[in-house]
């Protein structure tokens, strides 16, 4: 099932500043992706997360394509203006969907951007196609064997997964009264100085789309039925093999979702350089709750050519 022309006016939007982006669709992975792109250069490929789509990246695609590289910020498979598909959202087969828009936008590699549920795909990408991932930036996520383990030992704060377990009323709740769970998410997630009401209206409209409450659930539910299932235990230990491509890491200290110690433990699964960043006073959301300072820390890691110092 693919997602209905009807939703162009919803995810087919411009970004702040009024520069140019090209919306298209691509394909990859025998599923159909809604791209946004700004500028030319090196491909940076920009991976949202939970609750949200492409547009969570509006200020980062100018300040990127300003800086000499090619932006691309892709819907996930059954979010914003991509398929919505039965089945597929298991992690790996979702970083074939990220690698599969690389090869589709006929770029040799890509510096991955993602942001929760997006840096988890990150993580998952860099390891199981490296000639693909040029550099890796993860914000707000930790990597997959840290979160898996968080998950267990800190329930209050992935309460939202567990919750996401019970069949059909998630979903619901997620889409009633125009989506006003996502904009309390959205809200509670952040540190002091949450997106405007405005932009969390966007993703408000962008949840009621339908079937795109159910399909960004299900990528949770499959994080915890398959705890102890073979699938689950494989994913598991093959995200022992280390990431060896450079790695830039950005945390918000107030992050309600992902604890900073989970996050900085991290590290031990790269055998690259790696660098730590942490906002302070922000939350879940750094590129949106103060988005001059994480763009001005992205483009300086992307440009520089030491990144190990």
């Amino acid at each position: 099932m693919t997602a209905p022309d009807s939703t162009a006016s919803v995810v087919r939007l411009g970004v702040p500043g009024g520069g140019e982006v090209t919306h298209r669709d691509v394909a990859a992975n025998g599923a159909r992706f809604h791209i946004a792109e700004m500028g030319d250069g090196p491909l940076v490929l920009l991976l949202h997360g939970f609750p949200q789509f492409w547009w969570t990246w509006r200020h980062q695609l100018p300040v990127l394509a300003d800086a000499g590289f090619r932006a691309v910020a892709m819907d996930l498979r059954g979010v914003g203006g991509s398929d919505r598909t039965p089945r597929g959202y298991d992690p790996a087969n979702l970083a074939l969907d990220i690698t599969g828009v690389i090869r589709s936008l006929g770029e040799p590699d890509a510096a991955l951007v993602g942001h929760d549920l997006g840096g988890y795909l990150a993580w998952t990408a860099a390891v199981m196609r490296p000639k693909l991932v040029r550099r890796l930036v993860v914000e707000s996520m930790p990597h997959p064997r840290r979160w898996r383990a968080a998950m267990l030992s800190d329930v209050r704060r992935s309460s939202h997964i567990w919750g996401f377990q019970r069949p059909w009323l998630p979903e619901r709740r997620l889409t009633a009264d125009d989506a006003e769970l996502v904009g309390r998410l959205i809200r509670d997630w952040s540190g002091p100085r949450p997106p405007e009401d405005e932009d969390v209206e966007v993703y408000r409209r962008a949840m009621a789309i339908p079937s795109t409450a159910h399909c960004s659930i299900e990528p949770y539910r499959w994080m915890v039925r398959s705890l102890a299932r073979p699938d689950g235990i494989q994913f598991n230990r093959r995200m022992k093999l280390p990431v060896r491509v450079p790695t830039l890491h950005l945390h918000g200290s107030l992050d309600p979702v992902a604890g900073v110690r989970s996050a900085a433990g991290s590290a031990e699964y790269v055998e690259a350089p790696y660098r730590w960043r942490l906002f302070d006073g922000l939350g879940h959301w750094p590129h949106e709750e103060d988005p001059a300072a994480f763009s001005t820390e992205l483009v300086n890691w992307l440009k520089d050519t030491e990144p190990d110092r």
